[in-house]
């Protein structure tokens, strides 16, 4: 059963949403401040997290920044807060959508079912192994036949987008805004040099890449060896 984190310090609101929720089908846990909220994803990892900004301990960025360390579940922001900057801010910290507050329940719920489409399944693959070298993702740790390879923690996270998608296309829009934000979705040349290095830690040929594979003028794909 999918698990969803509610947290916001609106009584009335957080009851409609565990009710409309429950009700289809989703595993709620409710939390009216930033402490209960980090404590309740700490011991059970949620699939999916609602949050608001303005909680009475902490503001909901902190959350988000909090979650976005260790979980890539999604995470949608509900805040009164209308200004672009707010928005921004929200999205660049890690949050994948940004609903404004008087919101009909209708296209949040929409929203919801859309962002765990998106989502990775929970069952991923922990460590991806290659030819040419291993991933860890729950380590953040890469090897090759040398050893252990020292990435930035920009190409960390480049490489662990493209890795949780395996044999899909990602584009260079999404790899700008999930890597960057969304003021530099147009920075494609921010892709070419950190892919560059990548291929150049990485690739056993960087010239001729077998793993990280370019789409011209669309995006980046991560192929990895067919099974034996």
């Amino acid at each position: 059963m999918t698990r969803i984190l509610i947290v916001d310090d609106d009584p009335h609101l957080l009851r409609a949403l565990t009710i409309a929720l429950t009700a289809r089908g989703y595993r709620t846990h409710a939390a009216s401040d930033a402490t209960t909220a980090l404590q309740a994803a700490a011991t059970a990892a949620p699939d999916l997290a609602v949050i608001d900004l303005g909680l009475p301990d902490l503001d909901g960025i902190n959350i988000v920044e909090s979650l976005r360390g260790w979980s890539t579940a999604p995470i949608i922001v509900l805040s009164a807060r209308h200004a672009e900057t707010a928005k921004i801010n929200a999205l660049d910290a890690g949050a994948d959508d940004y609903v404004t507050k008087p919101f009909g329940m209708g296209e949040l719920l929409a929203r919801i079912r859309a962002a765990l489409r998106r989502a990775a399944p929970a069952d991923e693959q922990p460590v991806i192994t290659t030819a040419a070298f291993t991933i860890d993702l729950a380590a953040k740790r890469v090897t090759t036949a040398v050893g252990e390879t020292r990435l930035t923690p920009t190409e960390w996270h480049l490489l662990e987008i493209l890795v949780r998608n395996p044999g899909r296309l990602v584009t260079q829009r999404q790899l700008l805004q999930e890597v960057w934000g969304p003021r530099f979705e147009k920075e494609t040349n921010y892709l070419r040099v950190h892919l560059a290095n990548l291929r150049r830690k990485l690739e056993p040929e960087a010239s001729r890449p077998r793993y990280l594979i370019t789409e011209p003028g669309i995006g980046y794909r991560f192929t990895p060896d067919a099974p034996a």
